[in-house]
């Protein structure tokens, strides 16, 4: 796996800045979708155990890696998804797999509903549902819990604070000290603009916009503590009927703590609908 690390971040400009991702194989588009205290770097399995079957892209979201901030102190979803229709097209992907985590999943979930025909598959892994229908102190709170762990703490600290906690209890070491790393890595700025979309974003709203034929799976830890079971099984009941795949004893970061059941599940979903 630490191989992975030396691919390079692959950078194109974009309407007010630039974007960046890592790629690696040939074939049908699967566009990968971290979450908020992640990057592109977090999918480094995928990259390796899925390349040899699909073009594999794993994009760094507005703020992170080399891409550009959002302009906007408080984005909402569509900011994000704007740009990654912009990446798609930068390369030329007309079509493609979507895979969103946790934060990741608010963006799938949105383009996915506004770009059907873009989408072949959608796949939502550790949910996070947003806060927008929260009440607005609850919301408030959760936020400023955010901001002020990364001003307290820097983001080594929170990294430090956060990591373990998205893991099952039983994860090795390595699995702890990658997320780790990946959180430490994170601009406070991308961070920041990152925690007021998840404030406003309404994923269950999203999931109900899809377009009947978009094939939808979710998929979550049975050790989540982020986005418990309960959490994806509410956003799997908004539409009747989607598959839901587990990964026992997996916790929130389930495709770093589990990749080679995590790829199969994606492997099993694609192809069943690739034929």
């Amino acid at each position: 796996m630490a191989a992975l690390f030396s691919i390079n971040e692959r950078v194109t400009s974009s309407k007010g800045g630039s974007l960046s991702w890592l790629e690696a194989g040939r074939g049908t588009a699967l566009v990968l979708l971290h979450g908020i205290g992640s990057s592109a770097r977090s999918w480094s399995a995928q990259l390796e155990g899925l390349s040899d079957a699909y073009r594999v892209i794993a994009w760094n979201a507005p703020g992170y890696g080399a891409s550009s901030a959002p302009a906007a102190i408080s984005p909402g979803v569509e900011d994000y998804t704007g740009k990654l229709a912009e990446l798609l097209a930068a390369l030329k992907i007309t079509r493609c797999h979507l895979v969103g985590h946790s934060l990741g999943a608010l963006v799938a979930a949105n383009f996915a509903a506004d770009h059907s025909d873009s989408v072949k598959t959608l796949t939502l892994a550790s949910c996070a549902l947003g806060h927008a229908r929260l009440p607005s102190d609850e919301r408030e709170k959760l936020l400023r819990g955010r901001l002020d762990d990364i001003a307290a703490l820097g983001v080594a600290g929170m990294a430090q604070k956060r990591a373990p906690r998205l893991l099952g209890p039983s994860a090795n070491a390595e699995h702890v000290d990658a997320v780790a790393r990946n959180m430490a890595a994170l601009d406070p700025c991308g961070y920041a603009r990152a925690a007021r979309m998840l404030s406003r974003g309404d994923l269950l709203a999203d999931i109900a916009r899809l377009a009947p034929a978009t094939p939808l799976q979710i998929v979550f830890g049975t050790a989540d503590v982020v986005t418990p079971p309960s959490v994806n099984a509410r956003a799997a009941q908004v539409r009747p009927g989607t598959p839901t795949a587990t990964i026992a004893g997996a916790g929130h970061a389930l495709y770093v703590e589990a990749p080679e059941a995590f790829n199969q599940i994606l492997r099993t979903f694609i192809g069943a609908r690739d034929g």
